[in-house]
């Protein structure tokens, strides 16, 4: 093989630019839980943990991974990133298997799952030996390099998206190479898929208080970070803002948020109308983004009170500060794994609207930290949308909840406590189960069992 193919057939590895330490949570978590991270860290110091995905910009793996690997290295943790290189062939096969796995129904051929989708695995297992004591593969994109003979070590399989009712051939395609991991990792029990013969697990993914996006602002310096675009975009900063910010997804349903915006406005009349303001980007790893985009624009025409917001400068600062003073932000998709971005304006102390659906269920506490809704009920949507316009004093007492069921769940130092907490378990240096384990021993462990002696298990 040349030097050249080399290269193009080499992973690319995530370098971090900065190294967080657990202290600098403790404004956020407090002293106590800050000493339980290191307290976890110290046995597991020096141990390799690494993780593989499929793109470094764009989606919530990634938003997740860019802090994770900083804080683990922080503890003390030989902590890595791998991304895999794919064609548009191969995003676009895998985008396929991402909606079948969660129930929408596609064709998809043998020649585009044997050939766009393995002939890319194998490439990328060229060159490549990843030897760590945990290796996390993320979702259906990297995951049939378990069979490829180049990842040594302890490898668990996380699944981030709702594989409840899967497709039968794709799930089926999958299965043999899930089954050969070590365990599994779900965001919420019933996302589990049938016939999985590993040990599962429940971890709930988490944002980093410490991100650009995530600084709480005041309102005047939300303000001064929005007034150019407010000016580019003729908006008045008076009148009362709604917002959606998300990637462009079929799950996403922003076609809903549409129509029940309509509605709120058909039905209800307005000293100061609101505006809905869609702000959001395209990942790298999904082809069919810009179609819904554009899809999307030609729904809303020319409706005076609808604004895109797409490629914008200083992204997640601007993020950060719309979140902030938006009245209602709005997040009703159809599928949803989990929805970081909920957690985001939680965080900023805007209620949200969320569907009844997946991982939005464990964030919006109905009628405490927001509203939960049908994803399709445009109704209820408008009439919610409503209630957050009316009684702004009820809206900022949810956002108060929101933020504090944030500070409490769904940052962070809490995800690094679980992966901590497995690296332990698999490294061999804590015997003991770890409490999020949402199945029995799987049979190779019980063999195992036998062997030695388990201070949480009967002698066989």
């Amino acid at each position: 093989m040349s030097e050249t193919d080399q290269k193009t057939t080499l992973l690319e590895e995530f370098k971090p630019q900065n190294i967080l330490k657990a202290e600098d949570y403790e404004s956020y978590i407090g002293q106590e839980r800050v000493e339980e991270l290191k307290r976890l860290a110290e046995p597991v110091t020096g141990k390799g943990w690494s993780n593989v995905n499929s793109t470094l910009i764009g989606g919530g793996v990634s938003e997740i991974l860019r802090s994770v690997i900083p804080l683990a290295r922080g503890l003390g943790v030989q902590a890595n990133w791998y991304v895999i290189k794919g064609t548009d062939d191969f995003f676009s096969v895998t985008k396929k298997f991402h909606n079948l796995l969660q129930g929408v129904d596609q064709p998809i051929s043998m020649e585009e799952i044997f050939g766009a989708y393995l002939d890319t695995i194998d490439r990328n297992a060229r060159n490549t030996l990843i030897a760590a004591d945990m290796v996390i593969i993320h979702d259906p994109q990297p995951a049939a390099m378990i069979m490829n003979g180049v990842i040594f070590g302890n490898t668990l399989w996380r699944c981030h998206i709702d594989t409840s009712a899967p497709n039968q051939i794709v799930w089926r395609f999958l299965l043999p190479y899930i089954n050969q991991c070590a365990g599994a990792i779900f965001t919420m029990p019933e996302f589990i898929g049938p016939g999985l013969q590993i040990p599962l697990y429940q971890i709930s993914p988490c944002i980093d208080p410490k991100k650009e996006k995530n600084r709480q602002h005041s309102d005047s310096e939300a303000l001064d970070i929005l007034t150019p675009l407010f000016d580019e975009h003729d908006v008045d900063p008076e009148r009362p803002i709604l917002t959606a910010i998300s990637r462009y997804d079929i799950h996403k349903n922003q076609g809903t948020i549409l129509k029940a915006f309509k509605r709120l406005r058909e039905e209800k009349n307005f000293n100061s109308s609101p505006y809905l303001i869609f702000l959001g980007n395209t990942a790298t790893d999904d082809p069919e983004g810009g179609a819904m985009l554009e899809t999307l624009k030609q729904e809303a025409g020319d409706d005076p009170d609808v604004r895109f917001w797409i490629g914008v400068e200083n992204n997640d600062q601007v993020l950060g500060a719309l979140m902030h003073i938006a009245r209602g932000f709005i997040h009703i998709s159809t599928k949803e794994g989990f929805g970081l971005v909920v957690s985001e304006a939680l965080w900023q102390g805007t209620p949200v609207i969320g569907s009844r659906v997946g991982g939005i269920t464990m964030q919006v506490l109905d009628g405490y930290t927001g509203y939960l809704v049908d994803p399709m009920d445009v109704e209820t949507i408008a009439a919610k949308m409503a209630r957050l316009l009316d009684y702004p004093d009820e809206a900022a007492t949810m956002g108060v909840h929101g933020r504090d069921h944030v500070r409490k769940h769904f940052l962070l130092p809490e995800l690094i406590r679980h992966y901590l907490i497995l690296l332990r378990f698999y490294s061999g240096e804590s015997q003991v189960l770890p409490e999020f384990r949402l199945t029995d021993l799987a049979y190779s462990e019980i063999i195992h069992a036998m062997r030695r002696p388990h201070p949480h298990l009967p002698r066989v």
